[in-house]
């Protein structure tokens, strides 16, 4: 079997959500099936580190898929004539695009539809681009894979899509989230935060995060708890990133809040794992990985009761109303407050973390490429 698969977003210290889970299933299904060709389709130069195995051949086409005319120039010209030189049977692209000229059967993931429910929350040239695209994206594609039954459920309700045309392929977490010792923890503490506990955000700097809110919320935990936590930040300074910053000038204590900028991988999964809790109140997600990430870290979690997020944490998270700055606040105040709790808390999300595996996701999706190959 000969597959094409759309990997522009395969970007040396760059990977954040689509990257991470073209990663983790493709490097696992080329190593796992040498059998077969895989054809990698970049837009920019590439790091040899995301090829995975003998069995793939890279290309880079251009131009850079950045905009939304070079989007698709580069998914209806270049990726379409580069498949079929390729001779692929199938497609994959797991970014939420596809071409919409070829004729090869297509595996389209989407992850989730936030552009429909927070539309002032990305670009307006985006935001065209999705409403113009997004219906066609879906009807075109062989299958769709998505990664909550919410999401699904939303991509159904929206998009009148078959249900049999729809599966969802989880997330699952990277095995460098893992509890840490005390002294790991310690030596984590110090050189962040002066060796006070804090509580983690994760995320880029966004509205969508929801990070004014939990300023907001922090500075209500500081008032009723006269406490050392600090607010660690973890993420890059994304779109409309300038009012936070603004804001954060002003901010009562703006000394306890650290903003680590963009991480590496090794770096996330210390401060997960050094974490008091993470606090993770995004208003809209399709699936929420960091919630996962904290549980088989050993790091409690404080999440939105919206979109997928109860879904994914079940009944080993706390949750609030992330429009809510006192629930909130209640939440980051009972778990700092009562330590059975947090034990609780900690146990029961080493328990939920063992359904999410990248190696069972890669195995689905595997079946599906095969079951779409042969159509």
């Amino acid at each position: 079997m000969r597959i094409a698969v759309n990997t522009r977003f395969l970007q040396k210290n760059k990977l954040e959500g689509y990257g991470y889970y073209i990663h983790e299933l493709m490097q696992r299904i080329t190593i796992n099936h040498p059998e077969h060709q895989f054809l990698f389709l970049f837009d920019r130069e590439f790091d040899d580190s995301f090829i995975y195995n003998t069995n793939i051949t890279a290309k880079v086409i251009g131009p850079k898929a950045r905009h939304p005319l070079s989007f698709r120039y580069w998914y209806d010209i270049q990726f379409t004539r580069a498949a079929k030189k390729f001779k692929a049977d199938v497609i994959i692209s797991l970014d939420g695009f596809c071409s919409l000229t070829s004729k090869i059967p297509q595996i389209l993931a989407v992850h989730d539809l936030a552009y429909l429910h927070y539309p002032d929350f990305i670009p307006w040239y985006h935001l065209w681009f999705y409403r113009l695209h997004q219906k066609k994206f879906l009807l075109k594609a062989k299958h769709i894979v998505t990664v909550s039954e919410f999401s699904k459920q939303d991509i159904i309700s929206n998009f009148k899509i078959p249900i049999n045309t729809i599966s969802v392929i989880a997330n699952g977490v990277r095995n460098n989230f893992k509890p840490l010792s005390y002294e790991q923890k310690d030596n984590i503490k110090n050189e962040y935060t002066l060796g006070n506990e804090y509580f983690l955000a994760v995320g880029g700097i966004h509205p969508r995060k929801n990070i004014m809110q939990l300023l907001k919320s922090f500075s209500q935990f500081k008032k009723w708890q006269q406490s050392n936590m600090k607010l660690v930040i973890a993420g890059r300074l994304a779109w409309q990133y300038e009012t936070f910053i603004e804001k954060l000038k002003s901010f009562k204590y703006r000394n306890d809040v650290v903003l680590t900028g963009y991480i590496n991988d090794s770096t996330l999964a210390d401060l997960m794992g050094s974490a008091y809790a993470l606090v993770y109140p995004s208003l809209f997600e399709g699936f929420g990985v960091p919630i996962i990430e904290a549980m088989q870290s050993g790091t409690p979690v404080i999440t939105s009761n919206t979109s997928s997020m109860p879904e994914v944490g079940c009944d080993a998270v706390l949750y609030a109303n992330p429009n809510d700055v006192d629930d909130l606040a209640k939440q980051m105040m009972l778990i700092y407050k009562d330590e059975k709790l947090r034990t609780a808390l900690i146990e029961k999300g080493l328990v939920r973390a063992k359904e999410f595996s990248w190696d069972v996701s890669a195995v689905k999706l595997w079946e599906l490429i095969e079951i779409i190959a042969k159509k």
